[in-house]
């Protein structure tokens, strides 16, 4: 049984590719191999190979674990914007309904019911 071929849109598929290229020269800057890269993200070489090559399989968290031990930058490179990011997002999310719920749509047969 094969794995799910994920069907990615050309703009995520570019963001893919450059994130792993930005993974493999930071690791090719601190002069690890793919398996000092993997230990150190508690991932398998074989991740940090398909992250590196732009893979849309490995999980967000993968991803983002190997770049953060990799020292690539997320979002911001300063820890404290980051938090203060997080804690903003949880303070807008806190306002946001819990559901969204579809229009309504006009009862276009007027008042029959069949």
């Amino acid at each position: 049984m094969g794995r799910q071929r994920i069907s990615l849109t050309p703009a995520a598929q570019d963001a893919l590719t450059v994130l792993g290229q930005q993974i493999r020269f930071a690791r090719h800057d601190r002069v690890w191999s793919m398996a000092e890269l993997a230990a150190r993200a508690g991932v398998s070489e074989n991740t940090v190979r398909a992250i590196e090559t732009g893979g849309a399989n490995p999980s967000i968290g993968n991803v983002f674990n190997v770049a953060v031990a990799a020292g690539v930058p997320l979002f911001s490179a300063d820890r404290d914007e980051l938090d203060r990011l997080a804690r903003d997002g949880a303070a807008r999310l806190a306002l946001l309904p819990t559901r969204v719920d579809e229009p309504r749509r006009k009862d276009v047969d007027g008042d029959f019911d069949f």
